[in-house]
């Protein structure tokens, strides 16, 4: 990660992915990122990253994104879409909450806020019903990476709990995947990367035999809780050294104003004593 970028005053966006959702029930994933900047002045280094302390404390294998990671180079496709759409086909909405600007060797938080019914419940690997999984791919600006533990709080340690994350590829550090977290998840895709089903898709007769519908009545309901959402978040990164500037200016700017307001305090009494004289 030694690379160097031009510093720019354009946003950098983040994209994220989420495989589940539903109505309005928040479950609110906190993440921590962390900038650095190097020792060039007109070149910033960032590293924005995310905390993984509790990495090794579940099992990633068990989190939907691992599909994507086996099966796509590159998660985001050329058409701006993530690849986790090609599995998980219903649309949900994401709610994604990120600073305007921020600093280079700070620490700060994106809020990713996901809805959905803890009542609802997905067919399990046994075949029974359980609950919900959440998995997600976070795409950042190149340079951004995972933190080390030791820039984290134990404040905020504690809120981001148990909810675990690594690296898309060892070469993309920039692009991670998160989960499993139990109870976020809403179901696994509707289809399988191979293109083949999976239970999701099961449709489940409404009426029994011998009962009368009526015209246009549905006759089978959908249980699938799964879903994908997509959002892009816009951060700043701001140079030190502009700040400074800019609060520089202003500082030059009060002074010359309490200089011309006892200049022009000097010049009536001036005036004055010439009257008086």
């Amino acid at each position: 990660m030694k690379k160097k970028k031009t510093l720019s005053s354009f946003p950098y966006f983040a994209s994220i992915a989420f495989l589940p959702w539903i109505y309005n029930w928040p479950c609110k994933i906190e993440i921590l990122f962390l900038g650095e900047k190097n020792k060039w002045a007109r070149s910033i280094y960032v590293s924005v990253s995310i905390m993984i302390y509790v990495l090794s404390q579940v099992s990633i294998s068990n989190a939907y994104p691992i599909f994507a990671q086996q099966g796509y180079e590159n998660p985001r496709e050329t058409t701006g879409r993530i690849v986790c759409a090609n599995c998980h086909l219903a649309n949900k909405p994401v709610e994604i909450e990120v600073p305007q600007a921020v600093l280079p060797d700070t620490v700060f938080e994106a809020i990713v806020r996901i809805p959905y019914d803890m009542q609802l419940k997905q067919v399990l690997a046994n075949g029974k019903k359980g609950g919900l999984n959440v998995g997600a791919v976070l795409i950042l600006p190149e340079g951004f990476e995972l933190a080390p533990t030791d820039r984290i709080s134990p404040e905020l340690k504690e809120k981001i709990g148990n909810l675990s994350f690594q690296s898309y590829r060892p070469n993309k550090k920039n692009i991670l995947v998160i989960g499993p977290v139990p109870g976020g998840n809403r179901g696994r895709g509707q289809i399988y990367p191979d293109g083949s089903k999976s239970n999701n898709t099961v449709y489940n007769a409404t009426s029994a035999e011998g009962e009368s519908i009526k015209l246009d009545q549905p006759l089978t309901s959908n249980p699938n809780v799964g879903g994908f959402g997509q959002g892009d978040a816009e951060i700043v990164l701001q140079d030190p050294l502009r700040i400074q500037g800019l609060l520089f200016f202003f500082t030059s700017v009060i002074f010359a104003q309490v200089f011309l307001v006892l200049k022009k305090k000097q010049f009536e009494k001036v005036q004055l004593y010439e009257m008086n004289f």
